[in-house]
């Protein structure tokens, strides 16, 4: 019980934080309301639990392999997450049929996970708090992924329904430019300690 509860403690924390998965999430919401973004927060909890299991059966052992690969990941995602930034930045009005944005959906969802730094942390500090060498290895790391599957739900979900409180509050398009380009400058600073580990891995070398 005390490791299931662990486990469960965990998985809320980590689901339920500030990071670039809930704050994609909430400006979602926002935006494009609940229905059109439940493939968005299906895409991330369907991805970060496939991802669990991956690191689980060894993959996490590939950065050991191939030291550059962890880079590589990390300029991807710093990449995209820019980009993502820009998209909500340039957002500014609530489900326009303006064509120049759409909600993200369930296979850019799930993707993401694996150019997330906060996935990738999570997911590699799970497999090894939780999980032991031996017999057992293979049935905690499907308990731990089923666990943050069933977790991140109501976690990240609970960014999803505040994005659309959000939206019936924010119908003057002032404030919604406002608010996205608030977004846009927290997932600009959720990149930054990332940014910073590649500075020093390149002058590292």
């Amino acid at each position: 019980m005390d490791y299931m509860m662990s486990i469960v403690l965990f998985a809320i924390s980590a689901s339920v934080t500030p990071g670039p998965n809930n704050i994609m999430v909430m400006t979602s919401g926002l935006n494009f309301g609940v229905r059109k973004s439940i493939p968005l927060l299906t895409g991330i909890c369907v991805g970060f639990t496939i991802m669990l299991l991956l690191v689980g059966l060894g993959f996490g052992h590939l950065f050991n392999l191939f030291p550059h690969l962890s880079l590589l990941i990390k300029i991807t995602g710093i990449t995209y997450l820019l980009y993502l930034a820009w998209l909500i930045a340039k957002s500014s009005s609530v489900d326009s049929g303006n064509q120049q944005t759409k909600p993200l959906g369930f296979l850019k969802g799930a993707l993401f996970q694996w150019v997330n730094a906060k996935a990738w942390v999570v997911a590699i500090g799970a497999i090894s708090a939780f999980t032991t060498t031996g017999e057992q290895h293979t049935i905690q790391n499907l308990t731990i992924a089923t666990t943050f599957f069933l977790v991140s739900f109501p976690c990240v979900g609970v960014w999803l329904m505040f994005g659309s409180l959000l939206r019936q509050k924010l119908d003057n398009e002032t404030y919604l430019r406002w608010f996205n380009r608030s977004m846009s400058f927290l997932l600009l600073l959720s990149v930054f300690p990332v940014i910073g580990d590649v500075w020093h891995q390149l002058i590292g070398r």
